[in-house]
């Protein structure tokens, strides 16, 4: 499984579901995913012209980001108190209430409840703001009685809010840094930071301001903050 790792302690970073409009933590996931994807598409228009070889193209509207991600959730291997494994709904639950019409939130338009805004976070990465349109859930291991005690959850998030995939966790550091840089393709920590200092042993430096969970795996077009060498 992928585990995130904090540059300064050394232990793991667990990945979460947020409740947007309650400003708080719903659920910790048991393990971190082994990876999430991001789809996104346009409307281009077709418009077909005699006597030519192509036709013209316009275009009509974004649409909306979606990200899917498969979670883990098994309380049998967990650590416990002597007793039977505790049921894995426990932790299932919680993100399936997700979906379910709150009454103390209102729809914009129709004003009638829906359910909340959410975002998926791990580390210093973490999803655009987002309804889940869809969960599909496997339940794959059962004690004697019945009892499950390991599922997965294959989660579809769909953005609601103009963000981005990888925003970045601390803006006011970012801001208050001179520079900002996009990671591109095959780049790790220590080559930006030879590209930046002339010292690839500088890599902690930039690991730490900007909390990385793990400097060994930078994705493209991650945005990474260069502070200053004091």
């Amino acid at each position: 499984m992928a585990t995130g790792f904090s540059s300064a302690s050394g232990k793991p970073v667990k990945a979460y579901i947020w409740n947007e409009d309650k400003n708080q933590k719903v659920v910790d996931c048991l393990f971190n995913p082994t990876e999430y994807s991001f789809s996104k598409s346009n409307t281009w228009q077709r418009n077909d012209i005699i006597g030519r070889d192509l036709p013209l193209v316009s275009f009509q509207g974004g649409g909306t980001m979606t990200m899917t991600v498969s979670l883990l959730f098994d309380t049998y291997s967990q650590p416990s108190s002597g007793g039977p494994a505790p049921d894995v709904r426990t932790y299932t639950e919680k993100v399936l209430n997700l979906m379910k019409v709150d009454p103390s939130l209102k729809d914009q338009n129709s004003q009638a409840g829906r359910p909340p805004r959410v975002s998926f976070r791990w580390g210093n990465s973490w999803s655009f703001k987002s309804v889940i349109t869809q969960i599909t859930q496997r339940f794959t291991m059962f004690l004697s009685d019945g009892t499950p005690v390991r599922a997965t959850l294959d989660v579809t998030f769909q953005q609601v809010e103009q963000e981005g995939t990888f925003p970045p966790q601390n803006p006011t550091s970012v801001a208050n840094t001179q520079k900002v840089r996009i990671v591109g393709p095959g780049e790790t920590v220590d080559t930006i930071a030879f590209q930046e200092y002339g010292d690839p042993k500088k890599w902690r430096l930039i690991a730490d301001f900007n909390n990385l969970d793990d400097p060994l795996r930078l994705r493209p077009g991650q945005k990474l903050a260069i502070p200053p060498v004091s």
